[in-house]
């Protein structure tokens, strides 16, 4: 079904596997999650993610939030490499978390036309994904890097009910396009923000949620910095996403 490529990880009883989108130029771009025992119903919801601009399918946020849905609900969760990232980049790249950083953010500041290429790499996944699991409900989280690609993607893809977005705002050069796409987006969205980001302004962000077209929608503040994802915030988007 999918075209899988290297060995398997299993961590706390969840598996992941990489495989090859088939809309994606034969790279291994992508990581599916699910529980190491048995395989989730044919009806499992689908949890689709997209990584923040320091990790890659397979860092530590992917497989966080695997554990919460693949590893305790039974869900399955596809991440995708976003661009310069991971499979994407030329072997002998470095690839630690601030390079993974430091080329999206010149890559949103001087490539405007790389999030339409992202975002058709997303909806050719999605088409496999529906193919091979034509019941399962779809769900987006992606937050940060995750929002940047995941609102111009909702904009246009009704196949996804929910999303959980955040921790980006319209202060952050190139934004302002988000407006637009936050305009058409009609799914319930929990935006999840940090109140003490570095990054983007409570403003900017607070700008973005506003912007949201859907009458479903809801803003959570989080106290702290531009980090990953645990805790109290990792469990309501969890509720969320599951309600």
């Amino acid at each position: 079904m999918f075209a899988w490529s290297g060995a398997e990880q299993v961590r706390d009883g969840v598996r992941c596997r990489v495989f090859s989108p088939a809309a994606d130029g034969g790279r291994p771009t992508a990581a599916l999650y699910e529980p190491a025992g048995a395989a989730p119903a044919a009806d499992a919801p689908l949890l689709l993610v997209q990584h923040g601009g320091s990790s890659v399918k397979e860092g530590q946020d992917i497989w966080d939030a695997a554990g919460a849905f693949a590893g305790r609900l039974g869900w399955r969760v596809v991440a995708l490499d976003g661009p310069v990232h991971g499979a994407r980049l030329a072997a002998g790249t470095p690839a630690d978390g601030p390079a993974n950083r430091a080329r999206f953010f010149h890559a949103w500041e001087h490539d405007p036309g790389h999030v339409a290429q992202h975002v058709a790499c997303w909806r050719g996944l999605v088409d496999e994904l529906a193919a091979a699991w034509p019941a399962a409900p779809l769900r987006w989280f992606g937050v940060s890097m995750g929002t940047a690609y995941g609102l111009p993607l909702l904009a246009v893809e009704p196949r996804i009910g929910r999303a959980v977005l955040g921790m980006w705002g319209t202060s952050f050069v190139n934004s302002a396009r988000l407006l637009d796409d936050a305009a058409r987006v009609r799914c319930p969205v929990l935006f999840q923000q940090k109140w003490d980001d570095e990054l983007f302004t409570r403003e900017g962000q607070l700008a973005l949620f506003d912007a949201l077209g859907t009458p479903d929608k809801r803003l959570h503040a989080y106290p702290g910095g531009h980090v990953r994802i645990v805790g109290e915030q990792l469990q309501e988007l969890v509720r969320f996403l599951a309600g």
